[in-house]
């Protein structure tokens, strides 16, 4: 692993009047501290929660765009991101350090995909055309599930970090248990994954780490705990009872 641990500045951070603060995750950290014990952590809770917002601090925090893309992105479409990533900071290991990194988010995608055309337009990298790293077709001229799971396939690496916000949102059940095993092909290779998610599916990646954010604060929960696997079983088991 790369990051060990993310330390947020409460003091600071509540001084600074910025919302972040009043977010129960950030109050109920112990020191401040969210310790990370696994090449592959999950940060999974309902809408509000305040997981997207975390994962975009920590991809402020590692040098990547706040809108998606890698540290060589710059761009920006509507400057958005809170100011917790002033008050956060990554914990490194020493003796590791990243060769790649790559932030991507659901609600952005459309922006980075814009934005990789553009970088594509008469510009070379190691004398291969930019989109070759993206499979060689333009993730516009794909539909935004196989655009999204292009992305990962051909342009992560091992020993890279990569931050996922929702990824799930644009991948099909069968594309979602393809990303397990990309994701453990990669981990194998050295790879580090920090991943905002609700998918039950995604969360089953053996070996994770699960962090639950809601109404009372941040918990460790094994998969079987976390809500979306305990909603959507008893849905599955019977879907009538919640209709009605």
């Amino acid at each position: 692993m790369f990051i060990d641990s993310i330390r947020i500045d409460r003091e600071a951070l509540a001084q600074s009047g910025s919302y972040v603060a009043n977010l129960p995750f950030v109050r109920s950290l112990p020191d401040g501290v969210i310790p990370i014990s696994s090449p592959v952590t999950f940060f999974v809770g309902e809408n509000g929660s305040g997981k997207s917002t975390l994962l975009e601090a920590v991809a402020i925090a590692a040098g990547l765009n706040p809108e998606g893309g890698s540290k060589n992105f710059r761009f920006s479409t509507r400057d958005s991101h809170s100011d917790l990533w002033q008050y956060l900071r990554l914990s490194k290991r020493a003796d590791k350090r990243w060769k790649d990194s790559y932030f991507l988010r659901a609600e952005s995608f459309f922006n980075v995909a814009t934005h990789i055309e553009e970088l594509d337009e008469g510009q070379t990298f190691d004398n291969w055309d930019i989109i070759d790293a993206y499979g060689g077709k333009s993730l516009h001229e794909q539909s935004h599930g196989e655009s999204f799971f292009a992305l990962m396939l051909h342009r992560f690496r091992e020993k890279g970090l990569y931050i996922l916000d929702e990824p799930e949102a644009a991948l099909s059940t069968s594309r979602q248990i393809a990303m397990l095993h990309l994701i453990r092909e990669l981990t194998d290779k050295g790879a580090q994954f920090l991943i905002s998610t609700h998918s039950p599916i995604l969360t089953a990646c053996p070996g994770a780490i699960i962090w639950e954010l809601g109404e009372n604060g941040m918990r460790n929960v094994r998969w079987e705990e976390t809500e979306n696997y305990i909603l959507t079983n008893r849905f599955l088991k019977d879907p009538e009872y919640f209709l009605e």
